[in-house]
């Protein structure tokens, strides 16, 4: 089997002088992107001498650039979320096994420091003039060959490495092209991190293999975004839900400036019935969710228009299976609500240097159990109500936080919610809620304690509702749930 490799060089050679990447600096051609992986690539093999290599870049076209050079090795990239803190970055370092790290010289002055424990390699000094040194990339990989370790964002303890394969990556890439229906001709406007492995598959490598044009920005500024859909027409956006929710508050945007957009994705947590039916009303385009974890590669469905219904996060990639499990593991009939376990070419080789976690997750038939609780319907779409681990027995009763944060982000006062659990001798939990409060709006416990109990079961009103200036989020947006528990 090929590499992830091939199928990006195959397209960039056929029309080496077509703009493949715009970013906040400049535009890449394909030959940009090509020859200077090659020139980095010498430079990787004279100084590191390991399998492994770190990358720590801004998103842009360096970043693949550092990619595909360390591919044209056979090695194994391993990215680094620049946003975790300095303690959380030392560890993913330290833990990957690599003694090299891809960066540049203005992101360290950024951060406020250099790693230890690791040679760097800043490409802002390096020299890529001239004709680059050519080199025969490997042709095939074995299924299992390594092409990426992507350490989670610890939102629940130290980070793990994913490990992710050539055939994991290949196979989530072409699926999601044929489930979606994207194109050469498809325009992609890139804001989430390449780090991340929603960012990496989906606006990346996608791109990269359609010979698609991708526009990149380092940093989400609502304004920007906005400014580069009308300047560059792109018809392919994909986001995390609270990015959608900060164009909404862009006063000077109308209809026209997302007119091109066909394919509006929501990814990484759940959207909100708010902005969701918002978004719809003030621009007419349909948010589409999407579902998947870094251990699927990351897809595991998507809604397209021409099923998609709120709520759902889609009908399933090609290739890809689902099973909604009982607590005992059983296969559940259609409808029914229970664990969500995937199996497909997308599901990965492992964490790293974790073999019993490893077993934990990925059971004899190789179906990834991912603690996501949901159901499939009639028409094979998905729908995720919960988290398990995040789960709360109240007085018998199981409750999902989602359920109670859903009806507290209808309120007008409220901008963001998160709710977790807290023990309690009588009833063995109550629902603790924190919100983030609008602009120009008070906040009032009083007034959302009958705004829930106007649109929920009594046993589900939270016991508290408090007010934080921001609720505490991942790098990716997440909501802490950790966090908000030790403040409950």
């Amino acid at each position: 089997m090929s590499s992830m490799l091939w199928p990006i060089l195959r397209r960039a050679l056929r029309d080496p002088q077509r703009i493949a990447v715009i970013d906040d600096q400049r535009s890449w051609r394909n030959i940009d992107l090509i020859g200077g992986a090659l020139y980095l690539a010498e430079e990787i093999e004279k100084r590191c001498a390991t399998r492994h290599v770190a990358i720590m870049l801004p998103t842009g076209g360096a970043f693949p650039m550092a990619l595909l050079a360390t591919w044209m090795l056979g090695r194994v990239a391993v990215p680094v979320n620049y946003l975790l803190s300095e303690s959380e970055r030392q560890y993913v370092i330290d833990d990957c096994e690599a003694d090299t790290l891809i960066t540049a010289g203005p992101m360290l002055e950024y951060l406020g420091g250099s790693p230890k424990n690791i040679r760097l390699l800043k490409l802002d000094e390096l020299n890529f003039r001239g004709f680059p040194p050519l080199r025969m990339p490997p042709l095939f990989t074995p299924n299992d060959d390594l092409a990426a370790i992507l350490y989670t964002s610890g939102t629940s303890g130290r980070p793990k490495g994913v490990m992710l394969t050539h055939r994991n990556l290949r196979s989530n890439v072409f699926a999601s092209i044929r489930h979606a229906g994207l194109t050469e001709s498809s325009g992609f406007l890139g804001v989430l991190p390449q780090f991340h492995c929603f960012g990496l598959m989906a606006m990346t490598l996608i791109p990269l293999v359609l010979g698609a044009k991708v526009v990149y920005t380092a940093r989400f500024v609502p304004s920007k975004i906005i400014k580069l859909m009308r300047e560059h027409r792109p018809d392919v956006f994909m986001a995390i839900p609270s990015m959608y929710a900060a164009l909404l508050a862009v006063k000077d945007v109308d209809r026209e400036d997302m007119a091109s957009i066909r394919l509006a994705v929501s990814g990484a947590e759940p959207l909100p019935h708010d902005v969701y039916l918002r978004f719809g009303e003030r621009f007419g385009v349909r948010l589409l969710e999407g579902y998947g974890l870094t251990e699927t590669s990351p897809a595991v469905s998507w809604s397209v228009p021409e099923t998609a219904i709120e709520k759902s996060v889609g009908t399933l990639l090609p290739g890809i299976e689902v099973r909604v499990l009982d607590t005992h593991g059983d296969a559940l009939p259609i409808g029914s609500e229970g664990e969500v376990a995937v199996r497909g070419p997308n599901v990965m080789a492992g964490y790293f240097k974790m073999p019993e976690l490893t077993r934990q997750a990925i059971d004899d038939e190789g179906f990834f159990h991912t603690g996501d609780f949901g159901r499939l319907d009639e028409r094979g779409r998905l729908f995720i109500t919960g988290r398990l681990k995040e789960m709360l027995i109240i007085g018998g009763e199981n409750v999902f936080p989602r359920e109670i944060e859903e009806v507290l982000m209808q309120h007008p006062s409220v901008k963001a919610a998160g709710v977790v659990g807290r023990n309690d001798p009588s009833r063995g939990e109550v629902a603790v809620a924190f919100v983030e409060i609008a602009e120009g709006e008070i906040f009032s416990e009083a007034a959302l304690r009958t705004f829930c109990r106007e649109h929920l079961a009594g046993f589900k009103v939270p016991r508290e509702i408090r007010q934080l200036d921001q609720l505490p989020r991942s790098p990716t947006g997440k909501v802490l749930k950790r966090q908000l528990g030790e403040l409950a």
